[in-house]
């Protein structure tokens, strides 16, 4: 694990952006039951986080993508953090709707983007990728080059693998669900007898119980 992944994890679990309960699950709008809690809008509140985060994936897109032209934020979780990234990079910013706009224009995008134009996507939590990937294939229809997406958090669903593979988009996170339980188990945090949970819950997310 790069120290980056280690200590975007340990700040995330002390202002509880992520919460582990293997034994008392939550609940997903999706009723699914999960024994992670995730909320990243949360690092918006504490100034040395937001700006770690920022400060990473800036790094990422000149090391990766040093062409990109524009910054995509997915709404509504990744517009500011992925506002905060296109000011540091003094580039564009534009985000995209869940859904268009039910007035006006009626627009998807939101923001001035041109076809041709070379957009990095940036996402707050990745879990199937399904909602991630939508705003992909929106800029893709309006002529843009998605060079790929950056991502504070991801499950490691395999079936977000086969997705972003499928979609043939790129996709780097800051932190995942194997670094998170390998550092939960290494600090105390989870037991031995609670790893298998955990990891069972990942393999069929739709199904588990505890």
């Amino acid at each position: 694990m790069s120290d980056t992944s280690q200590h975007i994890i340990t700040m995330l679990l002390d202002i509880e952006a992520i919460k582990l309960s293997p034994e008392k699950p939550f609940a997903w709008a999706s009723g699914w039951n999960s024994p992670i809690y995730c909320d990243n809008r949360k690092t918006l509140s504490f100034p040395k986080v937001r700006n770690y985060i920022k400060e990473q994936f800036a790094a990422l897109i000149l090391e990766l993508y040093p062409e990109v032209e524009v910054i995509a934020g997915v709404a509504t979780g990744a517009i500011a953090q992925g506002a905060l990234v296109a000011d540091s990079l003094e580039l564009p910013f534009v985000y995209i709707r869940s859904n268009p706009k039910s007035h006006g224009m009626e627009n998807l995008i939101e923001g001035s983007i041109k076809p041709g134009q070379k957009v990095v996507v940036i996402e707050d939590l990745i879990s199937t990728g399904g909602s991630s990937l939508k705003a992909v294939d929106a800029l893709r229809k309006a002529g843009c080059e998605v060079m790929g997406m950056l991502a504070i958090f991801s499950y490691g669903f395999k079936i977000a693998e086969d997705n972003f593979e499928m979609a043939n988009c790129e996709i780097t996170t800051l932190a995942n669900y194997s670094q998170l339980i390998h550092q939960a188990l290494e600090t105390g945090l989870v037991g031995q007898n609670e790893e298998g949970t955990l990891n069972e819950w990942r393999k069929s997310p739709e199904t588990w119980r505890a």
